[in-house]
């Protein structure tokens, strides 16, 4: 492969990481100089090699700058396939007369690159260490680098995938806020003339009165419904645009809670532990824990109530909150298809099968994990874990 073949998968690759022109990243900047302890020497840097030059994206021991591809090291080996370490470049037919060697732009003698490589296998430039003095490196310090030079690809690619995945969200959030507009008006006129239609006949005493009226009132349920259904696609799709971080009592989220679903909870019994406060977003908390309580109000037993315990435990570095019904319970093979959109388990039961999605959603927006086992005295356990 031609070196102009080589260049343009790579030039590509180095694009999407937007590095060339920003500031120094201070996870970058952290990671040279823990490279260059572990090296145990002055000077350590992060290269991009593109097609003319090489860009020193984060250095250590020294000003980062931009120098012309023929003049850098790294260029030399950017494609030897392996770490290269060289006790004294002046010593190095490769690189005895490269300018950061004879003085020109530096006085390099130990050297040692390992190459960064993209999860699409394109070297894109390199981890590299150096000192103005001859020295070697250990077994276990070249392991630590090449160790360290995938970590530098993992924080490229880490603030690639989060810069995609907000453009994701800031996209699905405009569609749905579109699409819920167009679709709320011609429904708004939709039930106002049901309504219409119904008074109409709510002043008349003939004969199909009844049976007119009865049609009416459904047609009005379905057009409710699918007026919850598009504000909980919504809901869904905002899910990570805003997402502040403060003190949440989840135990007076709780109490809102079950003021809001006291219709819900006549005949049944709501019974809550010690929660604790979390940092979290608390109206989006609160939807979580709401969809949760309301999920397992509609599971229950024949003929038996509904019976909801709420609580929480300590984890590692965390807090897991639990919802827990008596219902029948759900199959272990089915518990992580219900946190996809739209997916219900069982027709009979009222829901739209957004909830437990945008729950999800929530959740990991939160750096958290959202789950289904089984309850201690049958039914089903909600559970949810955020981290401190």
């Amino acid at each position: 492969m031609t070196t102009t073949e080589l260049d343009a998968p790579r030039v590509a690759e180095i694009g999407k990481y937007r590095v060339l022109t920003e500031p120094p990243r201070p996870d970058l900047l952290a990671l040279v100089e823990i490279a260059a302890q572990v090296a145990r020497v002055p000077m350590a840097t992060i290269n991009l090699i593109t097609d003319t030059a090489q860009h020193q994206i984060a250095a250590y021991g020294f000003e980062a700058s931009i120098c012309a591809r023929e003049d850098s090291m790294c260029s030399l080996v950017l494609h030897d396939g392996e770490p290269v370490v060289v006790a004294d470049a002046s010593q190095d037919d490769r690189f005895r007369d490269n300018p950061f060697v004879t003085g020109v732009l530096g006085n390099v003698r130990f050297y040692a690159t390992h190459q960064l490589v993209t999860p699409e296998d394109v070297v894109i430039g390199t981890l590299c260490v150096f000192d103005t003095v001859p020295r070697e490196l250990s077994e276990e310090q070249e392991h630590a680098l090449v160790g360290l030079a995938d970590r530098v690809v993992d924080l490229l690619e880490l603030e690639l995938r989060t810069r995609e995945l907000k453009r994701s969200n800031e996209q699905l959030a405009a569609f749905a806020g579109q699409v819920s507009h167009d679709l709320r008006n011609p429904l708004a006129a939709v039930s106002l003339s049901l309504q219409l239609l119904r008074e109409e006949l709510d002043g008349r005493a003939d004969a199909d009165g009844g049976s007119a009226t009865f049609l009416l009132q459904r047609a009005q349920g379905g057009a409710q419904r699918m007026q919850s259904l598009i504000d909980e696609l919504l809901a869904y799709a905002r899910v990570g645009a805003e997402l502040q971080r403060v003190p949440v009592d989840l135990h007076a989220v709780l109490d809102d809670v079950r003021a809001d679903l006291t219709t819900a909870l006549v005949g049944s019994t709501l019974l809550a532990g010690d929660l604790p406060t979390v940092m979290g977003d608390p109206v989006q908390l609160r939807a979580v824990l709401q969809n949760l309580v309301a999920n397992a109000l509609k599971f229950t037993r024949p003929r038996e109530p509904a019976h909801v315990e709420v609580d929480a435990v300590r984890v590692r570095d965390g807090w897991r909150v639990e919802v827990c019904d008596r219902g029948p319970g759900i199959p272990a093979d089915q518990r992580d298809r219900v946190f996809a959109p739209l997916a219900r388990i069982d027709e009979s039961v009222e829901g739209s099968g957004i909830g437990l999605s945008t729950c999800r959603r929530i959740v990991e927006a939160h750096g958290g994990r959202i789950g289904l086992t089984d309850a201690a005295y049958g039914g089903t356990c909600a559970w949810f874990e955020l981290p401190d």
